[in-house]
């Protein structure tokens, strides 16, 4: 097995933070709680070298003459600019919130339209190549969820309000706790795995 160390130090501190969650020792309570703290600052830490390295290479790209140098420089400007408003004045300050509310908002919700005009788009082409029934109700929900998302021209159709919110509360949750306990099932199987010395990320293997 290579890299023995590694594989024993991720099973050992994997099998004490699982059994701290179940054991009510105060030892493995307090080295559960000491484990997570670690992680939490090995995530910000590697948060902060993807930011560094992000800055680095559309810096290298925005230095070099590249057919998408232009977006580089802007995302190198954006970057600059919202890092230092934040660090300088804080999260919470007015200039942190403006840009917040005047830049990050109106882009999430231009990605948020074209998402919808590629979801209809996708929607049509399936019903073209496979018109059965379950292309039908998904084209049929996702014109329904976008005409009762914006403004109809101040046209109110009976039962459509409703429709929409059944939707909203009943099929799309149950398919998002689907899709969270695939997920859950997921890092599941992948914890164990590590554990039991199957995979060895933190190795580079």
């Amino acid at each position: 097995m290579r890299n023995p160390v590694y594989t024993a130090i991720a099973i050992g501190v994997g099998i004490v933070v699982l059994l701290g969650y179940f054991l009510q020792f105060d030892l493995l309570v307090n080295l559960r709680i000491v484990f997570l703290e670690w992680a939490t600052i090995l995530v910000a830490t590697a948060l902060l070298i993807g930011v560094v390295n992000l800055f680095i290479v559309h810096w290298r790209k925005s230095t070099t003459d590249q057919p998408n140098r232009v977006n580089s420089i802007a995302l190198l400007a954006g970057l600059t600019i919202t890092m230092g408003v934040a660090g300088w004045f804080g999260p919470t300050d007015l200039y942190s919130l403006w840009i917040f509310n005047y830049i990050l908002i109106p882009i999430e919700a231009s990605l948020m339209g074209i998402l919808s005009v590629v979801l209809i788009y996708a929607g049509v082409r399936l019903l073209r190549r496979k018109p059965n029934l379950l292309s039908i109700v998904f084209i049929a929900t996702a014109v329904i969820i976008l005409l009762m998302t914006g403004p109809l021209f101040g046209i109110d159709i009976p039962g459509l309000a409703e429709l929409r919110i059944w939707i909203g509360k009943v099929p799309a949750v149950a398919g998002a706790r689907g899709i969270l306990l695939g997920v859950s099932l997921g890092i599941i199987a992948a914890g164990l795995r590590i554990l039991m010395g199957a995979d060895r990320p933190y190795g580079g293997n």
